[in-house]
């Protein structure tokens, strides 16, 4: 019998493409190499945002960090400048547009699968997403697009810092870095000074913000998804994990959406969360991270109890064709099997023009790996604790170890 003051082992299969990271312990494994000139999320931001961020963190930036404030302010007067004449050119018709088929929400909370899935999705031609581009110049993607992520491909590093991961402008990336490049509050902007502690938690579910701020935040999302459909009208795909906190919103802007929701093993999400925190903190932050930021790990037990209160109030509002709950150990072990069960639910069009791919995907990915994190007792008790809800209503058994029978 293992003895409770053993620390808990989670070892995780690992695909070879959107594998978890490499990290044999709960504590900080290396990241991968990012260069200090390579992109960082708010070189999306016009002049005006960006200054507003600048002021209200006190300018208290790093010495190092110089050149990044540098650059990120140069590419915000670039983005004022080119957002201009992407409103003379496309503002009518983004009005205008309207949506062929109704949005598809890939929900779950962070590092439980979801890059997975929305990238398996993407196989299928009828679907679109927002591209790293698009989120990190959504001022002006529409024109400029063609020809620019070509001529700045060598600036972004073909793995992402916090797990190997594959990265590049045309990869599939979150919706909610377009609304913070847009000038939109979200508890992402943490990352940019990160010794100050979290952000605008109160954009995680929306619920508590003033009418005029909450329709503020409708009104700019619509119009970003509007833009996407405007490259190309097919069923666009978003996933942000903060959007597992927003489905009776989501509902309000877009009533027919249809939801994906992602679970996994909670032993297993908690350090590995923390873990994303603390390296794109240490990335994208314009302060070195602090050895004693404590409030990474308060924060992710927290706001994991806050997202799951909504999404679990909220999942009623949806018809039961319009959700399914996926495992990430059922989705690993069968990945043909569950997105065939996905399109069944959901009616997503004919599933076997799209089975070879998902199958050649799926044994590309075979290298399987194991990854290990040691979690101290008292926090794999803390964690059970907190958590509860989420380990008993999906069938976690607490014990820490993943299994695709269990």
């Amino acid at each position: 019998m293992k003895n409770s003051t053993d620390p808990i082992i989670l070892s995780l299969p690992a695909m070879s493409v959107p594998t978890e990271e490499r990290s044999a312990s709960y504590s900080d494994a290396p990241l991968q190499r990012y260069p200090r000139w390579a992109p960082r999320f708010w070189h999306g931001m016009d002049f005006i945002t960006w200054m507003r961020l600048l002021v209200r963190n006190r300018f208290n930036i790093a010495p190092v960090r110089i050149s990044m404030v540098t650059t990120v302010t140069l590419a915000s007067l670039l983005n004022s400048f080119s957002s201009v004449f992407e409103r003379v050119l496309f503002s009518h018709r983004i009005r205008k547009v309207k949506l062929a088929e109704p949005p598809l929400f890939v929900l779950g909370h962070w590092r439980s699968g979801t890059t997975l899935l929305h990238e398996l999705l993407m196989l299928d031609p009828r679907h679109t997403c927002p591209n790293t581009y698009q989120c990190m110049a959504p001022h002006h993607f529409l024109w400029t697009e063609w020809f620019l992520p070509p001529m700045i491909r060598w600036m972004i590093p073909s793995k992402r810092p916090m797990d190997a991961m594959s990265a590049g402008w045309d990869r599939p990336q979150e919706d909610e870095f377009a609304l913070v490049n847009l000038g939109v509050p979200s508890p992402y902007l943490a990352w940019a000074f990160p010794n100050h502690g979290p952000v605008a938690d109160e954009y995680l579910d929306l619920r508590t913000l003033p009418a005029e701020e909450r329709e503020t935040w409708k009104r700019t999302w619509r119009e970003f998804v509007q833009r996407l459909a405007l490259l190309g009208n097919r069923r666009i795909v978003l996933k942000s994990p903060t959007h597992t906190a927003r489905v009776r919103t989501i509902l309000e802007v877009f009533p027919d959406a249809k939801f994906i929701h992602i679970v996994r093993d909670p032993l297993v999400l908690f350090p590995s969360t923390v873990r994303l925190w603390k390296s794109l903190s240490e990335v994208q932050g314009f302060q070195h991270l602090r050895d004693d930021a404590g409030w990474i790990e308060r924060h992710v037990l927290d706001t994991f109890v806050r997202m799951y209160e909504c999404f679990e109030q909220d999942r009623d509002l949806v018809p039961p064709d319009r959700l399914i709950d996926v495992r990430y150990e059922d989705l690993i072990a069968d990945p043909v099997g569950q997105m065939r069960e996905i399109y069944k639910k959901l009616n997503l069009d004919d599933f076997s023009q799209v089975e070879s791919e998902i199958m050649r995907y799926a044994m590309n990915s075979r290298d399987y790996q194991t990854n290990k994190y040691s979690l101290p007792p008292e926090v794999a008790d803390r964690v059970r604790g907190r958590w509860a809800p989420y380990f008993q209503r999906y069938g976690y058994n607490g014990h820490g170890v993943e299994s695709a029978s269990a």
